[in-house]
């Protein structure tokens, strides 16, 4: 096929004629197929007599042929491969584009040989790495930034470990003559030199482990050259970049460079150790020579960014990420501890509330944008900024050395407010730009800064910084300051951040401000959304008696803002009404004020009923709004049919909906009284719930229908037992026990823990009820247990008949002891099953149960129990010690004993029982480390001060494990209240040994014989002591 047929139906596929074009691109798919398409292409890439816009067509249309026809490789491929001679012929061309005079020829080959080595590299292409670094080493600049771009790529995706380190022996030294001749290369080109080295850096950091002698060896030779060249680049001053350069290609550099220390601060922080003070007073020093600049082009707004070379932009704020991110790493390592203090920490404080002011094109699109100015200071916003990094690293300087740096924060502000107080009455207009970033950057703060103020006092020295006086003296004159909206909004979050310090009338007036800012028409997008922002600080910081007389005020003003917001702006929205409607636990809401906001939250889940932040606060809202008092009924009402329509029409397709659906349902139960759900909420919602489980394969669909059926159970099981389906006849009772029996059937066991609590509920509260098929149902777990594979669904199997055990010992062992399943007694099945995943249970009452129920099995001395072998111990071979394999087997009273010893130890009971940390230290431990300190010994594994610190959360003694306080959040209110949360299960389980030492029962000197010489020390200090 000649060029020039294809040149032909390139230059017609960019007519004007829609015809015309239309039957070129027809034509152009055809001759793609031809076998030699693919050279007819790249010799029209490489023809210099062509016009350009041609040559670059055939480029794209190149690289798309190469996705399409060179190989299965390629997901889009549809056939029509050339052959390897043919292939052979196109790579040398695409190659010899990369030395091409023109750079986007360049850099459009460099593309398409990227793609070719992603599939033909190394097999097919063996020479590519040792053809590219020829070029490298070559003096054609043209060369140099064609191979360069290749590299970019490459390293990134395909070098494999042990590639990597031949490669980089050759490559790096090449690298690095590239970067240090700027007579001969571009900007451009040796800031890509660093970004390929950054790559290789993490490559090596990846392999580290495999080749551990060789990535030193690199790491000790390599790192130091590059660092000391990267010291002479940051000590040129960065003005020369920017200041009468026609473009600002040298501060790609810089960009590179501060990425790169980052990469290495993290991978291999000890070679940058040497040379961290050196790096961090640089980039002081970039921030301080690079502010004026940044001042003009982008707060004033005075010219337009230059152009790169390449034609890309390269701002200013490309650098100052990474160069935050970079101080922000190195504070956080503490490993320059000293230098972050003084005339550093000043710079560094003022540096940050310099850069972080809003930029002209900050301030055009958050006026126009409410999701993005919402976004721009959420904790979890995606989009990085400076902003962003500012407040990362005033976060680290406030830990690292907090009184100092908020002294920091007075002094600056202070002199903040002098500056922007002299240029407004000289008549700027930008007067207001620093004010709001030291606000701004301050509020960032403001729990740590809360924080150091209450310490400080409590310590009898003086408060590091004056908010109070800013609260009273300062932010009300910004309150009304309209035509700076920024400003004035900024003045309304920054008080709500410190709502806590302000005494309970100027709290009360702040919050009428913010919602009268609400209620005005004129006020814009940023001052609206500041207000609500505002609000919702307010709610959550000041006591309920200021708020309540304005809360139903706010909520009627907050419902217009529902429809017509969405994404962060929405998320705000909601969650101020969350905490609107939490005030004084919402004694405040009337009925009408209820339906209301059921209708608004209801209409924001029908429009957002895939969003999982959206529902988790909706949730919420209906969970306050169904406790809050004398309007349960109206809640139930209004959203109850909704809900329950939602459940029973959504399909496979959509099942979100159900999903969504029931966890609002939840919701509602979870906020019903103690007197019940009230009259027909079961029977409403029991053929919905119902038929979606029993159709339903969805696991999230499962698993909120069964905890929804667990709160149910816990708030009203009376209504579930009574209720019975008209039209199958089914009762409620049966309906749970189907649910059950399908999630045992079932091989996916996602339904894992919340199963589990299922069946504890219905045990607990509806045992009587339960009985007449306990057998069966019991029997059906065991055999599950068989096959369960997961630790949470194991539990899920165990735990209700530990709680049988605890309750009715003698009933549940006949249960199991008749029991015969593929020729096993469940007896033997479940403490079997029970032994090997005790120690994995999770949650504070399932752990507790199952050590009160093994002390129950253990004192019944029941003959079928003391016969039974077990799994043991770990056997750990010297020659096999990191793979221990095999278990030691031993009769099933030794095991119970273990595990009660492992309950005792685990709970933090070790240092309650007398014993010393030397004690404690001489428990052998099983996990292989013997690279402990003396001092680590000493205190499990910790340095001595990190074990004080560890000691103050835990509380003296340990208590803090048996406080209620210790209950996870997830663990539910009933449980929390049970006796076996309640009780104190360290002395219990002391006095059980002493009793079984004082009885011998079960034989207890005899089994206590069998345990490790550790179990026995341990056993000797408890009877004794």
């Amino acid at each position: 096929m000649a060029s020039s047929e294809i040149a032909q139906c390139l230059s017609a596929t960019l007519s004007t004629d829609p015809n015309a074009r239309i039957a070129a691109e027809l034509k152009l798919s055809g001759l793609l197929k031809a076998p030699e398409a693919g050279l007819a292409l790249s010799h029209l890439v490489l023809a210099s007599d062509v016009e350009l816009s041609l040559r670059q067509s055939a480029a794209i249309i190149l690289r798309k042929y190469v996705t399409e026809h060179w190989s299965p490789y390629f997901p889009q491929f549809k056939g029509s491969a050339p052959t390897p001679e043919v292939k052979a012929q196109v790579r040398q061309a695409v190659f010899q584009g990369l030395s091409d005079p023109i750079r986007k020829i360049r850099s459009l080959c460099a593309h398409t040989l990227s793609s070719v080595a992603n599939c033909d590299w190394p097999d097919e292409y063996p020479d590519l790495l040792s053809s590219l670094i020829g070029l490298l080493s070559s003096l054609s600049p043209d060369s140099v930034h064609g191979a360069m771009q290749v590299f970019t790529e490459f390293i990134k995706s395909d070098l494999t470990e042990d590639q990597l380190l031949p490669v980089l022996r050759q490559l790096l030294p090449v690298l690095l003559n590239i970067l240090g001749a700027p007579e001969q290369h571009s900007a451009l080109t040796r800031s890509r030199t660093i970004s390929v080295f950054r790559q290789c850096v993490e490559s090596l950091y990846m392999v580290k482990d495999q080749y551990p002698d060789a990535v030193k060896e690199a790491v000790a030779t390599v790192l130091p050259v590059w660092l000391d060249a990267f010291k002479t680049l940051l000590n040129v001053d960065p003005r020369s970049d920017v200041e009468s350069k026609p473009n600002w290609d040298g501060l790609a550099i810089r960009v590179q460079v501060f990425k790169t220390l980052d990469t290495i601060h993290t991978s291999f922080p000890r070679a940058l150790t040497p040379y961290l003070k050196d790096f961090l007073t640089a980039a002081l020093n970039h921030l301080s020579a690079l502010f004026p600049t940044f001042t003009h082009y982008y707060l004033q707004s005075s010219a337009s960014v230059p152009r790169s070379s390449e034609d890309e932009t390269i701002e200013l704020t490309h650098l100052a990420c990474p160069l935050l991110d970079f101080v922000s790493s190195a504070g956080r390592s503490g490993k320059a501890k000293d230098w972050f203090e003084g005339d550093n920490l000043a710079g560094l404080v003022s540096g940050v509330f310099s850069w972080v002011q809003m930029t002209g094109e900050d301030e055009e699109e958050w006026a126009n944008n409410a999701n993005a100015f919402v976004a721009q200071e959420s904790d979890d916003t995606l989009s990085y900024s400076v902003r962003m990094a500012g407040f990362d690293l005033l976060s680290v300087l406030v830990e690292r050395n907090p009184v100092a740096t908020v002294h920091v924060f007075q002094s600056t502000t202070q002199r903040i407010i002098s500056e922007s107080e002299q240029a407004r009455n000289a008549g700027g207009q930008d007067w207001w730009r620093a004010l709001e970033a030291a606000l701004a950057a301050v509020g960032s703060q403001s729990e740590d800064v809360l924080d150091v103020i209450e310490d400080e006092r409590d310590s009898g020295r003086g408060k590091p910084i004056d908010i109070e006086s800013l609260l009273i003296n300062v932010i009300p004159n910004f309150l009304i300051i309209s035509q700076f909206p920024f400003l004035q909004g900024r003045a309304f979050v920054f008080a709500s951040q410190y709502a806590k310090l302000l005494p309970g009338q100027v709290a009360g007036q702040y919050l009428d401000a913010a919602v009268q800012v609400l209620e005005a028409p004129e006020a814009g997008i940023p001052v609206k959304v500041s207000a609500v922002k505002a609000i919702h600080n307010f709610c959550q910081n000041i006591d309920d008696a200021v708020a309540v007389p304005m809360a139903p005020r706010i909520a009627k003003d907050i419902g217009p803002f529902l429809p017509v917001t969405s994404e962060d702006t929405l998320t705000l929205v909601l969650e101020t009404l969350a905490a609107v409607v939490q005030i004084d636990d919402g004694k405040w809401i009337t009925e009408v004020l209820a339906r209301d906001i059921v209708v608004a939250v209801l209409d924001v889940w029908m429009k957002n009923n895939k969003d999982p932040i959206f529902i988790s606060i909706l949730t919420d809202v209906l969970e306050s709004l169904s406790s809050a008092p004398n309007v349960y009924q109206t809640v139930v009402r209004q959203a109850l049919p909704t809900l329950c329509n939602a459940i029973m029409s959504s399909t496979a397709v959509d099942s979100w909906i159900a999903s969504a659906a029931i966890d609002l349902v939840s919701s509602l139960v979870s906020g019903a009284p103690e007197s019940g759900l009230g009259e027909g909420f079961f029977a409403m919602l029991a053929p919905s719930l119902f038929s979606t489980l029993r159709a339903t394969e969805d696991r999230d669909v499962i698993q909120n229908g069964i905890s929804c059926l667990t709160l149910v159970v816990r708030k009203d099981v009376n209504q579930l037992i009574s209720w019975s389906d008209p039209a199958a006849g089914q009762s409620g009772l049966d309906g749970v026990l189907q649910v059950i029996a399908k999630q045992l059937q079932s091989e996916d066991e996602s339904g894992g823990l919340v199963i589990g609590d299922l069946i504890i509920h219905l045990l607990r509260r509806a045992g009587e009820a339960v009985l007449p098929v306990l057998p069966q149902l019991l029997q059906a777990m065991v055999t599950r247990m068989q096959t369960a594979k997961t630790a949470t669904f194991l539990q899920s199997l165990i735990i209700p008949f530990a709680f049988l055990i605890h309750n009715q010992r003698d009933t549940v062992l006949s249960l199991l002891e008749g029991m015969n399943i593929d020729g096993r007694s469940g007896l033997d099945i479940f403490i079997q099953t029970w032994c090997e995943n005790a120690e994995t249970f999770q949650g504070f009452w399932p752990t507790r149960i199952s050590a009160l129920a093994l002390c129950s099995l253990f004192a019944s001395e029941r003959p079928s129990l003391q016969t039974l072998i077990v799994k043991g111990d770990i056997v750990v071979k010297p020659e096999t010690k990191n793979v221990p394999t095999e278990f030691t087997s031993v009769p099933f009273p030794v095991k119970a004993l273990k595990l009660l010893l492992h309950e005792l130890q685990s709970g933090g009971e070790a240092a309650s029982m007398g014993f010393s940390a030397t004690d404690v230290a001489e428990l052998d431990s099983d996990d292989g480390d013997e690279e402990w300190t003396e001092e680590e010994k000493l205190h499990q594994g910790f340095k001595a001060d990190e074990f004080a610190f560890l000691s103050d959360m835990l509380g003296p003694r340990g208590t803090a494990f048996d406080n209620d306080d210790a209950l996870e959040e997830n663990d539910d209110e009933d449980l929390k209240n049970d006796p076996v949360s309640t009780m104190d299960i360290q002395a219990h389980l002391l006095a059980f040994f002493k009793e079984c030492a004082t009885r011998n029962t079960g034989n207890f000197s005899a089994v206590v014989q069998q345990l490790n010489p550790d179990e026995v020390l341990v056993i000797r200090k408890v009877v004794s002591g």
